[in-house]
């Protein structure tokens, strides 16, 4: 299938829709027996190829500028700081799916070596050194725009071979974000919201338009052009108190492939969730489906997207605070030709 550039905002969305008819919102609309129309519908309906012109590499993140990072800067008021990254260590989520690991962490130097005097410095003095290996998207991450293709294409309508070679993401690659990733953030707290008893989504909860915008509304914030939303599920809380389990790959909550209007219109920058996959698992397909949201936000919206953050001391300082935005600065790791990035996002109230 050729994939082409939407010809307007209303161009056809699927087969059989009215003129300037939009992909339901209604997860009971979904056909879930036809995962592939479905996902082409909303490609199709929601395609940002072109808007920034043909050379772009940034995505949604143009939706953050100057104006916008100096808003977000008036929100620090307290000079609270909250870190919203999991540990960088082997007792993570991994269970190596796609050769996916946790970080393993070795030291080159240590102080036994300085005591010993065997690491050939003059006058007494000594040190430590240390290596970590680990793939770029096994601990809170963002996903770069080079990490899902549809149908062979990559993001901006360019064939994926001529993006993705084994020398890396020679087009979108992640160190062109290195300086962007700074704008108001805005916490959605779902798990609060949907299940005040036990703060915590059920695994397959499918996060629909109607639960993301009632959440907004109960917190009192609006959704603005730039923002970057953060969605708590509780699923990470569940994970962090009962054991990773199938944390990585396994049943979770998550957004809803009908919430894909939703992430187009509101011109969000980014997007990240508590979660391993951002979407609902199982995705919402009765027939094998393998994450559809992704592969309509990130090739065809250019969407960035973050996994696996830590969201819970965050949460409750909003929840004590009545504050629901703050300054976020998320920047990935300059890595030249990387598809995503480990990344320690820290809040600021």
């Amino acid at each position: 299938m050729t994939l082409r550039p939407a010809q307007g905002p209303d161009a056809a969305r699927r087969p059989g829709a009215a003129p300037g008819a939009l992909p339901s919102e209604d997860p009971a609309d979904l056909d879930r027996q036809n995962p592939e129309t479905e996902i082409a519908a909303r490609a199709e309906a929601f395609r940002n190829w072109g808007r920034w012109g043909e050379d772009d590499v940034l995505g949604t993140l143009n939706f953050i500028d100057a104006d916008k990072r100096r808003r977000a800067a008036a929100l620090v008021r307290d000079g609270v700081s909250i870190s919203l990254s999991q540990r960088f260590d082997t007792d993570g989520p991994q269970k190596g799916w796609r050769r996916r690991t946790n970080p393993v962490h070795t030291m080159t130097d240590t102080g036994t070596d300085a005591e010993r005097g065997n690491q050939g410095f003059p006058h007494g003095i000594g040190g430590a050194d240390d290596v970590i290996a680990m793939p770029l998207q096994c601990s809170t991450q963002w996903d770069g725009l080079g990490h899902i293709f549809d149908h062979g294409y990559a993001w901006n309508g360019r064939r994926a071979g001529d993006v993705v070679t084994s020398d890396g993401d020679l087009v979108t690659g992640i160190e062109h974000a290195a300086d962007v990733i700074v704008s108001r953030g805005v916490l959605l707290d779902l798990g609060r919201h949907l299940a005040p008893d036990t703060r915590e989504l059920a695994d397959g909860y499918a996060i629909t338009v109607g639960d993301l915008e009632a959440c907004a509304d109960a917190e009192g914030v609006e959704i603005e052009r730039g923002d970057i939303v953060l969605v708590r599920t509780g699923h990470y809380t569940r994970a962090h108190r009962e054991g990773w389990g199938d944390y990585a790959g396994g049943p979770a909550p998550g957004l809803s492939l009908t919430t894909a209007g939703w992430l187009h219109r509101t011109e969000i920058a980014a997007i990240a969730t508590d979660t391993w996959g951002f979407e609902v698992r199982p995705n919402e397909f009765d027939v094998p489906a393998f994450q559809p949201l992704h592969q309509v936000v990130i090739p065809n919206m250019g969407l960035t997207i973050g996994e696996m953050w830590n969201l819970d001391a965050l949460a409750s300082h909003c929840a004590a605070a009545g504050r629901w935005q703050f300054l976020l600065s998320a920047p990935p790791l300059p890595i030249t030709g990387a598809v995503g990035s480990p990344v320690n996002p820290v809040a600021l109230l």
